[in-house]
């Protein structure tokens, strides 16, 4: 084998191996996506809820959530993906008439879903 052959070979084999240290560092980027968190919303109020939206906990950068329609008071629920972050969320719910409630500091990571109660004001997690 002559010089010429040998690095030839040399740079076949390090592009090769390039290419496999390539490949997992794609599968890790994708290990690290999480999937969505689902959260249940059950409004147990007598009003509909007519707007949803979520923020990371004490701040003002909240998302509105699609609610397609509103949400019936009664024993109604939906289901949501909260948006990528932090475990802790602040909920703001806008009942038929304007009225709104904040539900501060919802634990998306150990709770999942919300009981919006007419009987004392305070929802219940779930």
């Amino acid at each position: 084998m002559n010089s010429t052959s040998a690095t030839s070979l040399v740079a076949m084999f390090a592009f090769a191996l390039g290419n496999l240290l390539v490949v997992p560092s794609a599968v890790s980027a994708d290990a690290a996506r999480r999937p969505a968190r689902h959260f249940d919303l059950v409004n147990a109020t007598f009003d509909s809820v007519t707007a949803l939206a979520i923020a990371p906990a004490d701040r003002d950068a909240f998302q509105d959530i699609t609610l397609g329609q509103p949400l019936q008071g009664g024993l109604t629920s939906m289901t949501f993906d909260v948006p990528a972050g932090g475990c802790l969320r602040d909920l703001r719910v806008t009942f038929h008439g304007g009225r709104t409630q904040l539900v501060p500091r919802i634990d998306v990571c150990r709770s999942s879903g919300l009981r919006l109660a007419s009987h004392d004001g305070s929802p219940k997690p779930s």
